[in-house]
Order: C-alpha cells, then structure tokens, then sequence
C-alpha cells in the first residue's frame, strides 16, 4: 500500500432532476480509499449507498443527472467524464441481485469469456480455460459443465459466483460490492463474504462493501462509512467505531440487530419512522425526526462533519457526550423530543 489513495472522493454529489424537484440522492460525501483496503458503506434502503458508488462507476448517468464535487481515482478526475474504459479491468461491480443482472438467454460461461476477450485479448480456448480457473476460485463445482448452463438453471448462491467471477475477470484494482449476499440464506451470505475477502487477500484489490447491515461490515472491512438521506453520518476505522460510535442513526442500527444473548422470544428494536424525502429534506438534521436525542437546534440547523482525530461524525449530541445525556434525560422529563417523537421515561438502547 502506497501513502496515495487509489480513491479519492471530495463533497461529491448526485442529484437527479424530477417533476417535484431535485432529488439529492448524495449529498457532499468525502472519503479515501487505498489500495488493498476495505471500506464498508452502510445505511438503510433509500440512503444514497448504492447511488454514490454506482455514480463513481459512471452507471447513474441519465439525462436528468446533475454531478459536482470530486472523485480521483489513480489521480484523473472522474466526475463528468465517460468512466467506461474503466469498466472491467480498473474498476468492477458485484450488483446485489444476479438474477436480473445475469443475460438470461445466454450461457454463464460466455457472459464470463466475453470480458475476457474484450479487456485482455484472449483467444476463445484461453479464456475459456480462464473461466475454469475463475469458477474454480470462487467455489463453482465441475466448471466446465456449469459453462454451458443458462442462470435459471443455476442456484442464487451459484449465480452471484458467477457475478463474482465476472467482476473478477480482468483484475480490476478496485471492486465495488452492492449488497452481494441480498436474498442468499445465512450459511450462502457467509460463504459469499468469506470468499470476497479471501480474493481481495490474494488480489491485493480495493473493495468497498455495501450493506445495510452493520453485523455484515464488522469484521470485514477497514472502515465504515455510515450513510443517511445522501449524507455521511459517521466514518471511522471499524473497530473505532464499534468500540466507540458516536452518532445516534449509528447507535440505532447496531441496536436494531439481532443478538445471541437476547431471550428466543426477545422483541427487536426497530428505528421508528422512516428515511427523508431526499426531495424535500428536513431543514436540520436529516435525521432528527427520528432521533431519540433530538433539540430544538437540529431541527433548524444541518451539523457538519466533526472529527475526534480519525473519527468523523455529524451531530451535536454525540453519543457518549455530556451533551448527549443532557439530551435524553430533557426528551426523557418531557416525554418526547423537539420533533414530536415519544419517548418513556426509562428508555435504553
């Protein structure tokens, strides 16, 4: 790993022009990403994940796009030029379901050879030999049997093999994983995971993982880049940040996951509401209408990013903070916070 960033992105921002408005789908993200590094981007559906990394790539350009801000990658800027040179052997995308992203009338095996061919010149029997190697490393049984078989007739874990052997394909420096175990059962999803890791491992590949659940990113990636409504709530190192979190939306998701030592019958705890209209957003923070230690001043007053060294976070009430107790035990006395939301007066996480 070199002390330059192979990605690096600066307020970057995607908005899509719609009957209502402006639909701010990303809105001034920043962050870096070096070579052989993981960074994990989590949020719940709506929270610009796949957005922002599908406009790095170049695949959310449509005539009603508008894109600003920065996005370096190898030192040439990206943001409105065509990335699809790109596409295969620099920079590659595992989409979240392969069904759809699969040619369903056409054999795995040339959907794999096809890149092949195009980005390294190969000759049809050395691709397809290439292919073997490839369905080999990501676990496919008796590959050259599954090179002529159609997606339909294969499993949801074997199809996003596939997906994987194809983003694969060229070696590209950097992998962008959209939620690659969407709709696979657990013992597939941790298969599938454990797989991505061993190959970024032997590749020395950059990766950024999508998910909306932090349980997934925890473990295996560098980083977390926490997202809501097309902003960065927090991002930290990943043990800083479970050790150490400070944004509400962030606490909110770790609790809201399913734990081991919880009673069989235990009752989750689900975040009320629902994401903001990135169309019309609130006028403070995109989460207050949510957040259990929202004030007055985040209704009227958007926090910016604050760091604490390598922590970043957006919010006025940290969690851990003075402040933050302060906050909760005020929302606690009233019995509901400075955006209406109910809260009992004994409250935990």
């Amino acid at each position: 790993m070199t002390d330059t960033p192979l990605l690096q992105v600066s307020d970057y921002r995607v908005g899509f022009r719609t009957p209502r408005g402006l639909a701010r789908a990303v809105d001034g993200v920043s962050f870096t990403l070096h070579a052989g590094k993981t960074l994990g981007i989590v949020g719940e559906s709506g929270s610009g994940k796949s957005v922002l990394n599908r406009g790095i790539m170049g695949l959310a350009k449509s005539a009603h796009q508008i894109e600003s801000g920065s996005v370096l990658f190898n030192g040439a800027e990206l943001v409105n030029q065509d990335r699809q040179a790109l596409w295969g052997d620099e920079i590659s995308m595992i989409f979240q379901d392969p069904m759809t992203s699969l040619n369903p009338v056409m054999k795995v095996g040339k959907q794999v050879t096809e890149p092949l061919r195009l980005h390294l010149n190969l000759s049809k029997s050395d691709a397809t030999e290439r292919v073997v190697e490839l369905f080999t490393a990501v676990g496919i049984p008796s590959p050259r049997e599954r090179l002529k078989q159609y997606p339909h007739e294969l499993s949801g874990g074997m199809r996003q093999r596939v997906m994987i052997a194809i983003a694969l394909a060229a070696e590209p420096e950097l992998l962008i994983a959209d939620e690659p175990t969407t709709a696979l059962d657990v013992t597939v999803q941790k298969f599938i995971l454990d797989l991505l890791m061993r190959l970024q491992a032997d590749r020395g590949m950059a990766m950024t993982l999508i998910t909306h659940d932090l349980g997934v990113a925890g473990g295996r990636t560098d980083e977390i880049l926490v997202m809501y409504g097309g902003r960065v709530m927090e991002h930290a190192e990943t043990d800083d940040l479970f050790s150490n979190m400070r944004h509400p939306y962030t606490e909110a998701l770790l609790a809201s996951i399913p734990r081991l030592d919880h009673a069989k019958h235990a009752r989750l705890n689900p975040i009320p509401g629902s994401p903001p209209d990135i169309i019309e957003p609130p006028a403070g923070c995109r989460f207050a209408p949510r957040c259990r230690y929202a004030q007055d001043r985040c209704t009227t007053e958007l926090p910016e990013l604050d760091h604490d060294g390598n922590h970043g976070y957006s919010c006025f009430y940290p969690v851990g903070s003075d402040a933050n107790a302060e906050a909760l035990a005020t929302n606690q006395q009233r019995g509901h916070t400075a955006t209406g939301l109910q809260i009992r007066a004994k409250e935990t996480v």
